[in-house]
């Protein structure tokens, strides 16, 4: 790889920075990009996980024209959605917003959703769209209660993390488990790799 090529993650997701470094990228800087998250009229869950990444690589990349520093600088980005059906579980943030989460997942299947999108060093904007189908056992309020008390539903999409104490409410996975945790490894590797930026070889620290 050319040692001038570098990697920008537009997040401030610890999640999305642990699974990039556990396949040997390493960001060198992370430029987390604000968007109004709330979903248009009518908008299905692809189409908002797709609209929300190609919006933050577009956004972090004006930040980095702003400072002078586009050159050799790939801009990833991603979202990820939970959904139901079309209609859309929001992140928690409220724990009476993560009960009432819990309460639609529980004894049934969902998608989870995450749009990435590349922002090469040329300009082009590169898009995948990932989707996995979970399954969760029903809940008994007893769950539901203890998982309230972890305190790690908050900020999650879905209101869960799934590499957590909800990976214990999982029946059945179809898909990619790295998606649900927030970006789906082996599509994000394959785009990188398809515009020219390869993980650095070596052991991962």
């Amino acid at each position: 790889m050319d040692k001038q090529l570098h990697l920008v993650l537009a997040s401030a997701s610890p999640r999305r920075l642990a699974l990039l470094q556990q396949v040997g990228v390493e960001p060198e800087r992370l430029l987390p990009a604000e968007l109004d998250e709330t979903p248009e009229r009518a908008e299905h869950p692809r189409s908002l996980a797709k609209r929300l990444s190609r919006g933050k690589a577009e956004t972090a990349g004006r930040m980095l024209q702003t400072l002078g520093d586009t050159a050799g600088r790939y801009v990833l980005a991603a979202d990820t959605v939970v959904a139901v059906g079309r209609r859309i579980i929001p992140k928690a943030e409220l724990i009476e917003e993560a009960h009432d989460n819990l309460r639609i997942l529980s004894g049934r299947t969902h998608r989870v959703y995450t749009g990435i999108c590349l922002l090469t060093p040329s300009g082009k904007l590169r898009q995948r769209l990932v989707e996995t189908r979970v399954r969760f056992k029903r809940l008994t309020r007893d769950d539901i209660d203890r998982y309230l008390a972890s305190g790690e539903w908050r900020g999650k999409a879905g209101g869960y993390a799934i590499q957590g104490r909800a990976g214990g409410f999982v029946v059945r996975m179809i898909g990619s488990y790295s998606n649900v945790v927030g970006l789906p490894l082996y599509e994000t590797l394959t785009l990188l790799e398809g515009e020219g930026f390869v993980a650095a070889p070596g052991p991962v620290e």
